[in-house]
């Protein structure tokens, strides 16, 4: 916890946002700002608060990232999770291209950086994270794969359909019809 910005892992939604934030605050720390994996503070951190800080965050899984290869790769996964989370920027741009307008580096080293410290490509981390979302859709029940397939921009339900089962090994309709559906949290995967 060096500096006026903190890099932290396993903030992957809203209230992750919310629950740092409220620890920050809870030892009299206002942030300037917070967002998916970064607390930007206007003064550094007492010392004598740095480790309440970071203990109330390990109790609530998070974890401060001091090493910077981690922390480049813990901006890869969020910027995966809010590329397959907000379909329309699928609209814009491809994934290669919206990691390194975030990180800031070229795709190559990113990829690398990526498969030597995870041991897994970026490709099948996104893959990974869509199927997460498909199932999450398909629990939910509001969608049929047809809209499901649509709304995140695949090919056709064909293409869904092979990606999912090649990952689940059922199909989207065979994952529906099942009972006690049981969904990764985003940091698991």
């Amino acid at each position: 916890m060096e500096g006026n910005t903190i890099y932290i892992k396993n903030m992957v939604c809203r209230r992750c946002i919310l629950t740092v934030s409220n620890i920050f605050k809870e030892n009299g720390i206002m942030p300037a700002s917070v967002e998916l994996g970064t607390v930007v503070l206007s003064e550094p951190i007492p010392e004598g608060k740095k480790d309440c800080i970071r203990r109330r965050l390990e109790e609530n899984g998070f974890e401060v990232i001091d090493d910077k290869r981690m922390r480049v790769i813990e901006q890869i996964r969020i910027g995966v999770i809010e590329f397959v989370r907000h379909p329309e920027y699928q609209e814009k741009m491809n994934l290669s291209d919206y990691l390194q307008d975030k990180c800031r580096k070229e795709y190559s080293a990113l990829s690398k950086l990526f498969t030597e410290m995870k041991g897994i490509s970026i490709e099948r981390y996104y893959l990974a994270q869509r199927i997460e979302l498909v199932k999450e859709l398909l629990v939910y029940d509001e969608l049929t794969v047809s809209e499901i397939a649509d709304k995140l921009h695949y090919s056709s339900v064909a293409h869904l359909s092979a990606q999912f089962k090649a990952q689940t090994g059922l199909s989207p309709t065979q994952f529906k019809a099942m009972k006690g559906h049981k969904l990764k949290p985003l940091d698991e995967i």
